[in-house]
């Protein structure tokens, strides 16, 4: 018998690669919807979307993300957009009985002096880092909201926290993209231009952790179809989010070093170390999802490959 299966934000990056994993399956009916036909942040579209369809799952994708400019910029749609989606998708998902829902958060849940690497015990232990706040309090709302309608409730919504996701449709915006995009663009076009050189900032001292998006949706669906009895068992009522990550971390030097090479950028890189190097480190603790039995497959060179390679294809189609 086919489940129905709803991928809410089925375009994003997340979101497009779990439809891509669910689309392999033979006993999955997909059930999406474009954000013109189905606006997310409307509570009154979005029940009754959920009492038209009979949904058996959700997977809850949607988001509005961005940068460290962004995340500056517009702190009021941040907290605002993704606050309204997790609470209309959770709440109307409820009222029509459906019983298994994942929600997709964020590493930046933690505290911006989290001991490293983070286990999923540090929420909630210490100041956020502001950049990126109302971002953060409206995932770990997210986390809350599921937590709560498990334990009045008895429904089984989970929530998985992804480090750095980098990946087909990733947002290559030159101002609003994450730091894999960006410099995948920027050393694409230094190349194109035949400049001598790419200024980097910072030291490259820094380390970061990332998670080829293909992973991720493998991640999720894993969590996703593990027996309750299980998840419960590694989880705890007030405590049942879990990390998702490859455990592995690079310095950024390395990682703008491998970029260069991914793109065949043969100029210089040259470091300015006026310009602020953030937090020193950011790693996930993965051994809860580990001990459940899975672990990231895609190194971050061939993430790179892949990444650039989507990107050459559909470079045309960007703005900015």
């Amino acid at each position: 018998m086919l489940k129905k299966v709803f991928v809410a934000g089925h375009r994003g990056m997340v979101g497009s690669a779990i439809t891509r994993q669910l689309e392999l399956r033979d006993d999955v009916e997909l059930v999406v919807r474009t954000r013109q036909e189905l606006d997310l942040t409307s509570q009154g579209a979005v029940r009754e979307f959920f009492a038209g369809e009979r949904i058996d799952e959700v997977y809850l994708a949607a988001a509005k993300v961005g940068g460290i400019h962004a995340n500056n910029t517009y702190p009021a749609e941040f907290i605002y957009e993704n606050l309204m989606m997790e609470c209309n998708i959770i709440h109307s998902a409820h009222q029509a009985g459906v019983d298994k829902l994942l929600l997709l958060g964020s590493s930046c849940i933690y505290p911006k002096e989290a001991e490293q690497p983070m286990a999923e015990s540090a929420l909630l232990t210490g100041t956020l880092e502001s950049t990126n706040e109302p971002y953060a309090v409206a995932k770990i709302a997210g986390i809350k909201l599921c937590e709560s309608y498990n334990r009045q409730y008895g429904r089984d919504y989970r929530s998985v926290m992804p480090t750095n996701l980098y990946g087909p449709n990733d947002n290559f915006h030159p101002e609003n993209s994450h730091v894999i995009p960006a410099l995948l663009r920027r050393f694409h076009e230094a190349k194109e231009n035949g400049d001598a050189e790419v200024v980097a900032w910072g030291s490259g001292k820094p380390m970061r952790e990332f998670l080829h998006v293909d992973d991720m949706a493998a991640a999720s669906v894993f969590v996703m179809e593990l027996d309750e009895s299980i998840y419960a068992a590694n989880t705890q009522p007030m405590l049942s989010h879990i990390n998702v990550g490859t455990g592995v971390d690079c310095t950024i030097r390395e990682l703008v070093e491998t970029v260069a090479e991914v793109v065949g950028f043969r100029g210089d890189i040259r470091w300015d170390t006026s310009k602020p190097d953030g937090t020193m480190r950011k790693l996930m603790d993965v051994e809860r999802l580990a001990k459940l039995g899975w672990r990231a497959s895609i190194t971050l060179r061939d993430g790179l490959q892949q990444a650039y390679g989507w990107f050459l294809e559909n470079q045309s189609g960007f703005r900015g």
